[in-house]
């Protein structure tokens, strides 16, 4: 019988708070561990490390598409834009392990993932249309704005900007050559 209170949920939401305090270190012993259940009870509710990790995969695209929805509403242009970059580098900051899960696609891709990931980008295809851009161009507009803000997030968070300039200055002007180039696609 399963521990009561113990539900898929409780269990991703726990392994969410691990992967962001210890990044990729995700076991089931150490959420049993940590949730004070013998691991075989996890097996009630999840199949595996591997169904735990499209979970999370599925709960970091749920999560950052609620973030940028909530920071874009009500704005348009350049304002939604910053706003949006900044709800996305603010969540990379927040959850850096969940993060890593943004790009986990998991095998076999699951309807929950897909439409997760759907509803995350409809924010930016939203935004999108307030510069006029729709259709297939708005496909190749929104492939270079995620992998604008994906790439310099991800190299931010490795740690990896060295040089002595300031980071938000160059975020900032990421965001501007973004939005001169949206404003003239």
């Amino acid at each position: 019988m399963p521990r009561v209170g113990l539900t898929i949920d409780v269990i991703v939401n726990e392994a969410a708070q691990i992967v962001d305090a210890d990044g990729q270190r995700l076991t089931l012993t150490e959420i049993a561990k940590r949730m004070g259940v013998a691991q075989p009870s996890l097996y009630k509710h999840i199949g595996g490390l591997d169904e735990l990790q499209a979970k999370l995969a599925v709960k970091a695209l749920r999560d950052i598409g609620d973030a940028l929805r909530r920071s874009a509403t009500g704005k348009a242009r350049i304002d939604a834009l910053r706003a949006m970059a900044n709800a996305y580098r603010g969540y990379a900051r927040s959850h850096p392990g969940c993060f890593r899960y943004l790009l986990h696609t998991p095998e076999p891709c699951t309807k929950d993932y897909q439409l997760a990931g759907a509803a995350a980008m409809s924010v930016l295809y939203d935004v999108l249309e307030g510069y006029g851009i729709t259709g297939e161009s708005a496909v190749d507009a929104a492939r270079v704005v995620h992998s604008a803000f994906h790439g310099f997030v991800s190299i931010e968070n490795a740690n990896r900007f060295q040089l002595p300039r300031s980071v938000d200055f160059s975020f900032e002007r990421l965001v501007n050559a973004l939005d001169q180039a949206l404003a003239t696609w």
